[in-house]
């Protein structure tokens, strides 16, 4: 159990994180934060760089048995925070306002307690995954060689989700987040005068046709197994003047399915439709890919692990709120792992995650930690 001293030093520690956020890919003085509080847990072994700033500390039973894993994330956003705590980010432009201050501080809380009463059997891997926020973080952690040393059997993750009460964890088998891809569209034309508009190639009205038909390939509605959603969240004609006919556009379209195998297929279907629209009007279409987020699905027998677990430890559990459309790059360590994502609830009115306002509950972790130490106990301390 953590101590009063624990939750006052681990406090601190989450408070002096959100002071100093780093967004995807630029986690370097975060992880060297992490890495030098974890060297005080005396794990086994702590490796580095995985996927790019990636922590991981293994704490190793010496007796053979199952690897768990527990993940948390590194990154913070590129949204101004407005806040008038003390432990404000220090960082123009940049906040911890999903939350992951607070997942990295449930880990170490995890480290404290698994340093001091160790595992019977197997292995525990902390894994502090970098770029969570862009969809590459994890994909570049298990593509890691180094990776290949942890071959977790089991990996659980905690993601705090504003709207369900303090405390109350959501979770289920089976589809938790969505996949998601960030698919920009760059269509070429030629440029005119605005004078002499039909001596250039406009893409003008072929944006004003793709707008509604790439909804159309995706309209949400419930979310089952044939679930599409798309959204174009940025469009750019031309030039901000009024001299020039435009000869190029860019349109940013976000595209949802419930599973990796409908995302190639929507994905397909958004290139065909942009290639038949561009080619009748002379335009050139090219694309490029970004947020690129497999769905988390969680296995079945991980989830019964996790739902025992906190019923052990008397943490109010069920579905509510599940699946989400938002997406979470967990899903990948899933792959090759029994895995679960588990939503803790930091208040039914709390500040939405990405808000300006938000900012982590401290007294969440040591529910978060609780539940984590449960897991790793029921599963490698036990016959």
């Amino acid at each position: 159990m953590l101590t009063n001293s624990d939750l006052v030093e681990l406090t601190a520690f989450r408070r002096e994180l959100h002071r100093y956020p780093e967004i995807s890919g630029e986690e370097a003085v975060t992880a060297n934060r992490i890495q030098n509080t974890l060297k005080m847990l005396s794990p086994t072994r702590i490796m580095t760089g995985l996927g790019g700033h990636g922590v991981a500390a293994i704490f190793d039973s010496g007796v053979a048995g199952p690897t768990v894993l527990f993940r948390a994330e590194l990154d913070a956003l590129p949204i101004e925070e407005l806040s008038d705590a003390p432990w404000v980010s220090t960082v123009s432009g940049k906040g911890h306002l999903c939350g992951h201050d607070g997942h990295m501080t449930m880990l170490l809380a995890l480290g404290r307690l698994i340093a001091r009463d160790p595992i019977a059997k197997g292995r525990v891997v902390l894994m502090f995954q970098p770029a969570e926020e862009d969809g590459s973080g994890a994909r570049a952690v298990v593509a890691d060689p180094a990776f290949h040393e942890i071959k977790p059997d089991w990996a659980f993750a905690i993601h705090n989700e504003p709207g369900r009460p303090f405390g109350y964890v959501s979770t289920r088998a089976g589809l938790i987040n969505c996949a998601s891809l960030g698919l920009a569209i760059k269509l070429t034309g030629k440029t005119a005068h605005a004078a002499d508009p039909e001596d250039g190639v406009s893409p003008a009205v072929t944006v004003a046709k793709l707008i509604p038909a790439l909804g159309a390939l995706g309209t949400g509605g419930a979310l089952d197994d044939d679930f599409r959603l798309v959204t174009v969240t940025h469009v750019r004609i031309g030039e901000p003047t009024f001299g020039i006919a435009p000869g190029e556009a860019v349109i940013y379209a976000t595209l949802r399915t419930a599973h990796d195998d409908g995302m190639a297929a929507i994905d397909a279907d958004a290139r065909s439709l942009v290639a038949e629209l561009a080619e009748a009007a002379d335009l050139t279409a090219s694309f490029e890919v970004f947020d690129n987020f497999a769905a988390s699905i969680n296995d079945a027998e991980a989830t019964n692990v996790a739902v025992a677990a906190m019923n052990a430890i008397s943490v109010p559990n069920g579905e509510d709120g599940l699946p989400m459309r938002a997406s979470e790059d967990f899903g990948v360590f899933g792959w090759d792992a029994k895995a679960a994502m588990l939503c803790l609830g930091p208040g039914e009115n709390y500040a939405a995650l990405h808000n300006p306002d938000y900012d982590f509950p401290d007294d969440l972790i040591p529910v978060g930690a609780a539940i984590f130490e449960r897991i790793a106990r029921d599963l490698l301390c036990s016959d």
